[in-house]
């Protein structure tokens, strides 16, 4: 830099809200928000999620009409969590063709086509009886490699559905190789994968666990989803590992908490980059707003341009429609 004040006026740029408009270097695109969705079997009306003000387990009418509305909001994409009437210890439900994740793929996918990208969460925790993302050991451990045979058989599941991305958030050593090879077998190689590379074990989960209904019955997922504390070759290692393994985009969940990841991860890659601004930290902006602490709408909207900013191409938030609506 050669010019100093008073020369040098950085404030000049920043004189009028057109000024700031026209030199902003960070901007929100509703194609780049994905609105993750709750179905649950058997309800006859909407369930308010009490965690997390606004959203809701939908039915099968409430999930459409949700999904239409994302659409003409120019949203980018939705994902699918399925709520399941009957669960058990091999998540039985999850491939099930006719479970509930399936038939809100197809009942979406028919509510809205091409408009969007349909995708579904490919794992198991909303499915078993005890709250873990696989198959259990005899002695209550994941099974990595038991897990994956499940895996796969869920992702083609979900694409005979419809899904047109599948999203493998279990955090299981070599799932998108299990599912991609899956996927190619089954004869659905134009299917892409969005693999939760980098997905902490996280306090910021709590409300989602009473959307999904999946909080673990005993123990955590520390075996599986990564330290908060861990080092960030750590995250940048299971990053290259999926890509080695056929993953067309990664994510990095939670966002908030963790904008340096999304940096770091964005430049080391070069396929898309996505950010999951999960439950926890949608919770504690609503909370803050309806106590009048904070401006909720310039709140929302200065968090996403955050992970935006850190390098995220696309972003699962709650507030998706919402956002999209303004931009």
């Amino acid at each position: 830099m050669s010019a100093q004040f008073p020369v040098a006026r950085p404030r000049r740029l920043r004189n009028s809200a057109a000024m700031r408009r026209m030199v902003s270097g960070t901007r929100l695109d509703p194609a780049e928000l994905i609105l993750p969705m709750f179905a649950k079997e058997g309800i006859a009306e909407p369930q308010p999620v009490a965690s997390m003000p606004g959203v809701f387990q939908h039915t099968r009418d409430s999930l459409r009409k949700a999904a239409r509305e994302a659409a003409e909001a120019g949203v980018g994409g939705v994902i699918l969590f399925g709520v399941p009437a009957v669960k058990d210890a091999r998540g039985s439900a999850a491939d099930d063709p006719d479970g509930v994740l399936q038939v809100a793929l197809r009942d979406v996918v028919s509510e809205v086509g091409d408009a969007l990208v349909v995708m579904a969460d490919t794992c198991l925790d909303e499915f078993t009886d005890h709250g873990h993302c696989g198959i259990l050991t005899p002695s209550g451990e994941v099974d990595n490699d038991a897990t994956l045979e499940r895996y796969a058989s869920v992702a083609i599941a979900q694409v005979e559905a419809g899904s047109q991305m599948v999203a493998p958030s279990g955090m299981m050593d070599g799932q998108v190789g299990a599912i991609r090879s899956a996927l190619d077998q089954a004869g659905h190689a134009g299917v892409p994968i969005l693999s939760y590379s980098v997905k902490y074990a996280s306090a910021f989960y709590g409300p989602f666990r009473d959307a999904a209904e999946c909080a673990p019955q005993f123990g955590d997922r520390s075996t599986h989803q990564q330290d908060p504390a861990g080092p960030l070759e750590e995250a940048l290692r299971e990053v290259r590992l999926d890509l080695a393994e056929g993953a067309d985009a990664v994510m990095v969940k939670p966002a908030g908490a963790y904008l340096d990841v999304i940096g770091r991860v964005r430049a080391e890659v070069d396929v898309p980059v996505a950010a999951y601004q999960v439950s926890g930290e949608y919770a504690m902006i609503e909370a803050a707003a309806a106590n009048g602490w904070i401006d909720r709408e310039r709140t929302i909207n200065e968090s996403l341009v955050a992970i935006k900013r850190a390098g995220a191409d696309m972003i699962l938030t709650y507030w998706a429609t919402e956002v999209a609506r303004t931009l």
